[in-house]
């Protein structure tokens, strides 16, 4: 690992470390990223292997159980994804987007510290058994479909990858796992669906949950196998099954089967009381988020002022999946406030396709265009998801500032409370 800062007056520069410096290993084990390397310093007595300015060098130290060297590692390299799936919304993006929409992701590592669901295609048994060894639990494994056959055809993976072996493995060792089911009409559901579950359901309570989520299909699907989307009789038909699905796969507390929010915002129901989740362990990833956000903003309101000391008009821009629960739960609440006028607007995804109406997918460029001729008041709130997690960039690439000065008015993003923009009118 090649370390290319190091701060003052700690142990690293003690012993001697200079940046451009390698650890190569910490008591005879190979290091290979910073899991690694927190796992192992984790020992009092320490044998590091460097390799400083083209030599190797041994140092031995003794230390504190939650001393640290006190240095920078280069960002650790990302394993790309094996498979080829013919749903991957990698390959439904067109050109010009930031870097990172255009590679996927399938690293167990990744997995672990930031939530991202992989499928372990191409995983052997030394990770494996090293994901035992430093208990990195929980993990978020894409699953689909668990039929070999069918594995092979959506995954475009050419033999059986020992999905069930895998997870058996990890269950038995006890590392949780949190699965999800991109759910795809006449490829992966009616018995396939059932078949997975069951197959899935073997590992349960280890294996939390298993999340089941419409496909995403955009407008740029040339040259890609066709796949029925999904609409409002198909996601109303899949949650009348709900109750059978509990009865089948219970969960105790927290329910096995899970349904991400779409489902309910298509099939025009009502969602599940907050209870219903058994804890938001998910709601990152759309599971349970919606209610989550509700709760909060009921909660808040009790907090929100009476009154604004002047006239405040305010347009609130979301993506159209949402846009009818806003305009039911949200909207009301706020014009309650004296000298408050909020106008909800929604922003159609021509980026992607209008098939694609989640915010978090929504462009700059698309935000810009149907804002700029509307008549915006003193300030548009939105939702923090338009931009990365750094929150620094859009999908296209845009800032904040460049967005508030082509609509040529300040754009306020949400971070799902509104008890915050509405304290910041009241203190400005």
């Amino acid at each position: 690992m090649k370390i290319i800062k190091v701060f003052p007056d700690s142990l690293g520069e003690t012993i001697g470390i200079q940046p451009g410096d390698r650890l190569l290993k910490i008591n005879g084990k190979r290091v290979q990223d910073e899991i690694d390397y927190q796992f192992r310093m984790t020992e009092e007595v320490l044998t590091l292997d460097f390799e400083i300015s083209g030599r190797l060098e041994k140092v031995e130290i003794e230390k504190e159980y939650d001393d640290d060297l006190g240095v920078e590692f280069e960002e650790m390299k990302i394993r790309s994804c094996a498979n080829d799936c013919v749903f991957c919304f990698v390959d439904q993006n067109p050109p010009e987007m930031r870097k990172g929409m255009y590679f996927r992701d399938g690293d167990y590592r990744m997995s672990y510290l930031h939530g991202h669901y992989i499928t372990m295609t191409n995983m052997g048994q030394n990770e494996l058994t090293r994901i035992v060894e430093q208990r990195l639990s929980p993990l978020y494994i894409s699953v689909h479909v668990t039929d070999i056959q069918q594995r092979q055809k959506l995954f475009l993976y050419k033999k059986d990858d020992g999905l069930l072996e895998k997870l058996k493995f990890l269950t038995s060792n006890g590392i949780e796992l949190h699965t999800q089911i991109v759910l795809m009409p006449e490829l992966n559901d009616g018995e396939y669906l059932i078949k997975t579950l069951e197959d899935l359901y073997q590992f349960h309570p280890i294996l939390k949950s298993c999340t089941i989520v419409p496909v995403g299909l955009t407008g740029h699907r040339k040259g890609l196998m066709e796949i029925k989307s999904v609409n409002t009789q198909y996601a109303k038909n899949l949650l009348n099954e709900v109750p059978q699905m509990r009865n089948q796969f219970p969960g105790g507390n927290s329910p096995f089967v899970l349904y991400s929010d779409e489902w309910f915002i298509l099939a025009e129901q009502p969602f599940p009381p907050l209870s219903d989740y058994g804890g938001l362990d998910l709601a990152e990833n759309g599971v349970g988020q919606v209610r989550q956000f509700l709760t909060l903003f009921e909660e808040e309101s009790a907090n929100f002022p009476t009154e604004l000391a002047v006239e405040t008009n305010i347009t609130l821009a979301t993506g159209t999946l949402i846009y009818e629960t806003f305009q039911k739960d949200v909207l009301p609440i706020l014009n309650q406030i004296e000298n408050l006028n909020v106008s909800l607007l929604p922003i159609v995804n021509n980026f992607y396709g209008t098939s694609v109406t989640v915010t978090g997918l929504l462009t700059g460029t698309d935000i810009i265009t149907q804002l700029a001729s509307e008549n915006l008041g003193d300030a548009v709130w939105m939702s923090h998801r338009i931009l990365n997690d750094e929150g620094t960039l859009t999908l296209d690439n845009l800032t904040l500032d460049d967005i508030s000065n082509a609509i040529d008015c300040p754009l306020q993003l949400s971070n799902d409370s509104f008890l915050k923009l509405l304290n910041n009118l009241t203190h400005a």
